[in-house]
């Protein structure tokens, strides 16, 4: 996975992060597994001369999330549903008060095509340690997947039917970015 010396811009143009939400509960057949993209995002990856990754900073708009897909349910997600859904992400995130992520890696394990990446990961004014697991499918391009638990950074998952069709506290973060040396600023 070396990558040559210089600072590289990540961001939508580039990639694309995608949170997935599974429902639970008594009622969890009523609800919808989702797929949550968020569209606008940036970051800069720096390498250092031995040609090892030296640090990562992502910033994401989480208001900007947008729900692509909802599979399972009883009925199709509709338009309406999306966007209901989407304003509820938005106040349980409180994106007013805290409108962006922050991820900042201070460690990289990498070897070969696979590897790890660790850091931090701010949301709500709350920063915990997040580790994502790194490969390489094919040259230039990477996926980076982790876990993350909504509770530990002070977020309530959604319930409803008091309780009965509830969100998993723990939702998968999958990123996909594209690295070229033409993206690289070595100045």
């Amino acid at each position: 996975m070396a990558l040559p010396t210089g600072r590289y811009r990540l961001g939508t143009e580039s990639g694309r992060i995608v949170l997935r939400t599974f429902r639970d509960g008594l009622a969890a057949t009523a609800g919808h597994d989702l797929v949550i993209e968020l569209p606008r995002w940036s970051g800069e990856l720096v390498v250092d001369d031995d040609k090892a990754p030296e640090s990562l900073e992502v910033r994401i708009d989480v208001g900007a999330l947008a729900v692509r897909e909802g599979t399972g349910g009883l009925k199709p997600l509709t338009d309406r549903d999306r966007r209901e859904i989407a304003t509820t992400a938005r106040r349980l995130l409180s994106t007013d008060q805290h409108p962006e992520a922050v991820f900042t890696a201070n460690r990289f394990e990498l070897s070969g095509e696979i590897g790890a990446i660790e850091g931090n990961l701010s949301i709500r004014g709350v920063t915990r340690p997040l580790r994502l697991q790194v490969s390489q499918p094919e040259p230039g391009s990477y996926r980076g997947t982790g876990t993350l638990v909504q509770s530990a950074y002070g977020i309530r998952p959604y319930t409803a039917f008091f309780g009965a069709l509830k969100v998993r506290d723990a939702v998968d973060i999958e990123v996909n970015a594209v690295i070229s040396g033409s993206e690289a600023d070595t100045g």
